[in-house]
């Protein structure tokens, strides 16, 4: 259990080398235009794309590819539902790019059958692919996949907005209950039951590309 522990520390953490740090998921967008501006806006923002947008989908996908990852055809038909519903190019070169960038770091720990990930291989589709061939509990793997998501999307407010430590900390202390229960639902979840209505973040992910400047990369 301690194994299983210390791996998702390692995988989910900011210090692990996918590159997450560069990417906003569209946050940025909605900083720049207003919509996101001090902790309470920041905390529905990221709330509603935990309960109803992207990072939702991701769990439920990423529930699945941990259940399949001794099926390659499975997996590769996730990816490839991942990709569909990904709305804007730049979320897409987002969960490209670190999806492989963590099958890269994460095969420093071998599995006892080698994995046959599909290529390019999403974000959520590679977490959830490792995680269930090292046989690491689906529930855990999806509060420390959350988790992680939830306190990189507050790190772009802390420096953007910027709303201070305090204020972000105090974010994902209220949000800790939010995605305790997405774990829940997400770990039972059918594919049929994807679906999103965070229209906002995904018109701020498409819109990103077209900023004067910008710090990251979505």
């Amino acid at each position: 259990m301690s194994a299983d522990l210390q791996k998702l520390l390692t995988w989910l953490s900011p210090a692990f080398p996918v590159g997450a740090f560069a990417w906003s998921a569209g946050l940025e967008t909605a900083i720049v235009e207003g919509l996101v501006t001090d902790r309470n806006t920041t905390q529905d923002w990221i709330a509603g794309t935990l309960n109803h947008g992207g990072l939702r989908t991701d769990a439920i996908l990423l529930a699945h590819a941990h259940k399949s990852y001794m099926e390659p055809a499975t997996l590769m038909a996730l990816a490839d539902l991942c990709l569909a519903l990904t709305p804007a190019r730049e979320r897409h070169a987002e969960t490209i790019t670190t999806g492989n960038a963590f099958v890269l770091a994460s095969a420093a720990w071998p599995t006892a059958r080698p994995l046959s990930l599909p290529q390019p291989c999403p974000y959520p589709i590679a977490v959830g692919a490792s995680t269930g061939a090292h046989d690491i509990d689906l529930r855990q793997s999806l509060i420390a996949f959350l988790t992680a998501t939830v306190h990189s999307q507050v790190s772009v407010a802390v420096r953007l907005i910027p709303i201070g430590q305090t204020d972000g900390l105090s974010i994902m202390a209220s949000l800790e209950p939010a995605i305790a229960a997405a774990a829940d639902l997400c770990q039972h979840a059918a594919l049929d039951d994807i679906g999103t209505v965070a229209y906002g973040a995904d018109i701020a992910q498409m819109k990103h590309e077209m900023l004067t400047t910008r710090i990251f990369r979505s």
